[in-house]
């Protein structure tokens, strides 16, 4: 997969406007990050498994990959009003 591909996938699937990629790294705005991402692969002279936008831009593909899949799952896992496994309303009331 090269850089290209990735663009057009953002282009199609729009990331939220904010990530919290890792517990001390926040994207506040991704579009911002997507586009210094890409301009600075456009400009690099090196190889692009050199770049460090070109890790940065996979890592963050990736993690949205891993994110819809995980949110996909859990739609279909656990249906709309359903409540969680061994909780119950009676259990709810019985502790009031």
């Amino acid at each position: 997969m090269n850089y290209e591909d990735i663009k057009r996938h953002f282009e199609h699937n729009p990331a939220p406007k904010e990530v919290e990629w890792t517990p001390w790294a926040k994207i506040t705005d991704t579009q911002v990050f997507l586009l210094s991402c890409y301009a600075t692969i456009r400009n690099s002279t090196g190889p692009l498994d050199r770049c460090p936008a070109w890790w940065h831009l996979r890592d963050f593909y990736i993690l949205m990959k891993k994110t819809v899949q995980q949110t996909a799952q859990q739609n279909t896992e656990k249906p709309a009003g359903e409540e969680p496994a061994g909780a119950s309303s009676t259990d709810a009331e019985a502790a009031l």
